[in-house]
């Protein structure tokens, strides 16, 4: 650190002068934007674009070879820099020589990077340019088509092969039995995984959050006595787990090679590839996403309940995030709630508006309504004349 303040203060006194231009450009500059606050949002925009820019370019090198040439050429401008500050001239020149010529060793560099950008923007796949995840709903639909791939495979081999896919109720204490991976969803993947006599083959796979969480999970059997004897321990780890939780279990046989899914409980037998498509689709992304969407709505009915007349309720500190937090069933009888009580209120304000409009008539013809009592038509008089 010391080195650094030693070789800024060399740097300040070699370029007093280029720095005290700058320091007062800046000041003058930062003094005009306060009378003109159009030109400040234009500024702030500009370096948002361009640091956005540059992140989304680091994003696309991270990983990659060019990474490595990044913070190579990182060093060789720290170098030019550190070198002209000791006044090393040799140095100094050979290194801006090599700077001079930068322009160009970019463009071959960076030019497999460069290109896949480019090749983006040329097919408007804008989204993956930037970095912009794909739609959840699509992207768990393109991992259930990858995990049918995965499990038709194994069947055909009759590899023995056990998938859990966690959904609403978390099991981190069944992930944190197995290795851990946090690896993409892919067949490949789910296949090797798999193959007998190697270390993760023995145990289940757990798919958390769109990723392979872990394998080689430890799974509670099922001891009910009315499971069929022929089934193995696969099938029974199913069963357990898909009790104790709401997750979906997709089992291959070594013995047949048949796929089953586990649900609730229930161990769906011998199902075919198209079925075990229609049966993940139904159960993950089409119940998920519609519930998802169900809940959204009742919040949005709620909300607009409680901005109609706050007093219908006594939930005037539960937020907005409190409520996305609640379970389907709690919203909707919240909701219930609520529209049950909104209708009790709009009964009485109309009843009142009757009785009001009553007392005004009698007020002139002296007659009293039919529908009230001496006792009740004295007292809301009374009230009325007040």
């Amino acid at each position: 650190m010391q080195i650094i303040l030693h070789l800024f203060y060399v740097w300040r006194l070699k370029y007093k002068n280029t720095w005290n231009f700058y320091t007062n450009s800046i000041v003058a500059y930062v003094k005009s934007l306060q009378s003109n606050p159009f030109e400040l949002i234009t500024l702030i925009l500009d370096l948002s674009i361009v640091i956005f820019l540059i992140y989304c370019f680091l994003k696309i090198v991270k990983g990659s070879r060019a990474w490595q040439l990044i913070k190579g050429i990182a060093l060789l401008v720290l170098a030019t820099w550190v070198s002209g500050l000791l006044n090393l001239k040799i140095l100094n020149w050979i290194l801006t020589g090599i700077m001079n010529l930068g322009v160009i060793a970019i463009i071959v560099i960076f030019q497999p990077e460069l290109r896949r950008a480019l090749e983006q923007l040329g097919t408007n796949r804008l989204a993956q340019f930037f970095g912009i995840e794909k739609d959840l709903a699509t992207k768990t639909k393109e991992d259930i088509y990858k995990i049918v791939i995965a499990a038709t495979e194994l069947s055909k081999t009759k590899t023995g092969a056990l998938i859990v896919i966690e959904r609403d109720i978390k099991i981190q204490d069944i992930i944190s039995t197995g290795i851990p991976m946090d690896a993409e969803v892919s067949p490949q993947l789910l296949v090797n995984i798999f193959v007998p006599k190697t270390p993760l083959h023995d145990g289940a796979v757990v798919i958390s959050g769109n990723k392979i969480a872990a394998a080689a999970c430890v799974l509670p059997l099922a001891d009910d006595k009315d499971i069929a004897k022929e089934l193995g321990t696969r099938h029974r780890a199913a069963i357990g787990i898909s009790k104790e939780s709401d997750s979906l279990v997709v089992v291959v046989s070594e013995e047949t090679g048949k796929i089953s899914v586990a649900k609730d409980g229930t161990l769906i037998a011998d199902v075919r590839e198209d079925v075990l498509k229609k049966i993940l689709i139904t159960n993950i992304v089409t119940k998920r996403f519609t519930e998802e969407q169900e809940k959204k709505d009742l919040v949005d009915k709620i909300k607009k309940i409680n901005s109609f007349d706050s007093c219908l309720w006594n939930l005037r500190n539960v937020t907005t995030y409190s409520l996305k937090n609640k379970s389907l069933g709690e919203l909707q009888t919240l909701h219930s709630s609520l529209t049950n009580r909104l209708e009790e209120l709009t009964n009485l304000k109309a009843k009142a508006n009757q009785t009001y409009q009553d007392l005004e008539a009698a007020k002139w013809t002296g007659e009293k309504p039919t529908h009230l009592s001496n006792h009740d038509f004295d007292r809301l008089q009374n009230d009325y004349s007040r």
